[in-house]
């Protein structure tokens, strides 16, 4: 019996809305890709006129600078990292570049694990929640009637919320992580082999391959009696040292 590794049994060339696995990654780069664009503006806008984007103390309850500017060049430098990783991981979904795709993957990591601190956070620390609350602005919206709330269903609100955001990370990281597998696999499967010596096995499980392939929609596994094509020149030399049949003799 072949032994599957665990991983394996998650692979999957489609996504959601049933489109391929490399069409959602590049609408998920270009998604990214808007929404920092977006970020960066207000920040450059707010960089500009300081004063269209300043909170006094009574707005914010409080003795509390909003954004100084050495907090806002941070940021700044924050969304066009952003926009450089969710650009790569566009170009590399689309020209089919697996190694471009890391830097986005790693940061979906990163950020599922952030999220998965902050539900920790509030799980061992429900009271949290209510000294967050009380530490908002007096005019926010919904404050009273948030504070009114049982604090026990105001934490399972809140887990639920923070689960459903993490399984749709969850499913967003596995559909990148698909791309990368579907990539790699489709540039290794690229390569020409050949058979060494008198061995048909290798002509046989390609050609089993490209049967499994065309049945079962994917890739073909390289085979493991294949090997890479000779250079040109010891192909040429090896040919041009064979000798020649003997003369043809007439009955």
């Amino acid at each position: 019996m072949k032994m599957v590794a665990p991983w394996t049994r998650f692979y999957s060339n489609s996504c959601c809305l049933c489109c391929h696995v490399r069409t959602g990654t590049i609408l998920l780069g270009v998604w990214y890709l808007i929404i920092n664009a977006v970020v960066l503006l207000i920040l450059l806008s707010a960089l500009a006129d300081p004063d269209q984007y300043h909170f006094s103390s009574s707005e914010l309850g409080g003795d509390f600078e909003f954004m100084d500017d050495a907090n806002m060049c941070i940021a700044i430098a924050i969304s066009l990292l952003m926009i450089l990783i969710c650009a790569m991981a566009t170009y590399g979904a689309y020209k089919q570049h697996a190694a471009w795709i890391i830097p986005f993957f790693c940061y979906q990591i990163f950020d599922f694990a952030l999220n998965t601190l902050v539900a920790v956070t509030v799980l061992v620390y429900p009271n949290s929640i209510q000294e967050y609350i009380r530490q908002l602005p007096p005019d926010f919206p919904y404050k009273d009637d948030i504070m009114s709330v049982n604090p026990t269903c105001l934490v399972l609100i809140i887990l639920l919320f923070i689960s459903i955001i993490l399984t749709f990370k969850g499913y967003l990281i596995s559909c990148v992580w698909n791309c990368y597998r579907y990539i790699n696999g489709r540039n290794s499967s690229d390569v020409l082999v050949y058979v060494t010596g008198n061995d048909t096995t290798g002509v046989s499980s390609s050609a089993d391959s490209e049967v499994c392939s065309g049945v079962c929609g994917h890739d073909p596994a390289p085979s493991a009696s294949s090997v890479l094509l000779p250079p040109y020149d010891d192909a040429t030399v090896n040919g041009a040292t064979k000798e020649p049949p003997p003369p043809y003799v007439s009955a």
